[in-house]
């Protein structure tokens, strides 16, 4: 059994994109064909990703949530991220932890040293872009474990993410753009939480890093929304995710699948 079990992971690990290599992936968006009609299309197609060139953003992935179900669903997303993560470092893909509010905790982490001696980069004048509100209701927080109430909880990123030796740890924008500048990358992938809050909002994130000229692409299955089904739209919490993530593909940027992204060719 044993020789078997490790007959097939090496057979998988072969499947795999060499280090290097471009991998070419099926990217997913939404196309308005007829501009005066709320009628939108998914779309996917083809793109051409050099590895070396690529940055994975994990945001605000942090040990503990004030929300109970936030915190639990970060955590499953932790576990699920971890080898997916370990995978596209062999690729060539540059790891960004980026959990908000946490810095101290990381002040002389040999990563997060490394992202400071970058010499900075000024940014460019942002960009003029479409920002229609959400499609959901988190006006109240987004809590969906009733009498959890606001306050910081966190303190780390999840430890069951691990931080590889060429990782970088930042919560600034104007860090993560010098960063991307001064390696060459083309496109930021990111993943992590909340969909419609932080994934949006921080200055690392889809909205200003878009707005900066980032090729940002969205991880769509290692991210999930802050929503109540109490709240409008009145749907699951899986529905109101996944309607953030129509939202962002409509306005901000296509999405992929991790497993998609690890079977590119």
């Amino acid at each position: 059994m044993k020789r078997r079990t490790l007959l097939l992971w090496l057979l998988f690990l072969s499947a795999l994109p060499a280090a290097g290599q471009p991998l070419t992936v099926r990217l997913r968006s939404r196309l308005q064909p007829f501009k005066a009609a709320d009628n939108w299309e998914t779309v996917t197609f083809s793109a051409s990703i050099q590895p070396n060139t690529s940055a994975i953003l994990i945001c605000d992935m942090w040990d503990n949530h004030w929300c109970r179900g936030a915190a639990e669903r970060t955590a499953a997303l932790a576990r699920k991220a971890d080898p997916f993560l370990e995978r596209l470092r062999r690729l060539g893909f540059l790891i960004i932890h980026a959990p908000s509010d946490t810095m101290v905790f990381y002040g002389e982490a040999p990563q997060r040293q490394a992202m400071l001696r970058i010499p900075a980069t000024a940014t460019p004048p942002a960009a003029d872009t479409r920002d229609p509100p959400l499609p959901i209701d988190d006006s109240d927080g987004g809590c969906d474990t009733p009498g959890d109430r606001s306050h910081k909880a966190w303190t780390r990123q999840h430890p069951a993410i691990h931080i590889g030796p060429e990782d970088l740890i930042s919560d600034k924008g104007s860090e993560v753009y010098s960063a991307l500048q001064s390696r060459g990358i083309t496109h930021l992938f990111l993943m992590g939480v909340h969909t419609n809050m932080c994934i949006l909002n921080r200055s690392f994130a889809i909205r200003q890093m878009t707005r900066w000229g980032i090729r940002c692409i969205l991880i769509r299955d290692l991210t999930d929304a802050m929503y109540d089904p109490g709240d409008r739209p009145y749907v699951s919490h899986a529905e109101g995710t996944e309607k953030v993530i129509e939202h962002i593909e409509k306005y901000w940027c296509p999405t992929v699948l991790s497993a998609e992204l690890l079977e590119g060719r």
